[in-house]
């Protein structure tokens, strides 16, 4: 499974917020997806190291 931030639409966000004042807590949404990881070689994968170094981001390699 492999989650990143949510696109919210204007309704969406307020709800939250409107939900984070009353709580007094911040909230975080995600939206999740189920990914297959792929299998990489050594060569492919010092790559994707070395790319994901260089952006300070994570990458995750996946079939399809």
């Amino acid at each position: 499974m492999l989650c990143s931030y949510s696109q919210l639409d204007e309704s969406a966000l307020k709800s939250i917020q409107a939900l984070e004042s009353e709580i007094g807590k911040s909230l975080l949404s995600f939206s999740c997806q189920d990914v297959e990881p792929a299998s990489v070689d050594e060569g492919a994968l010092e790559k994707i190291r070395k790319l994901e170094k260089a952006l300070s981001v994570s990458l995750v390699a996946v079939d399809g």
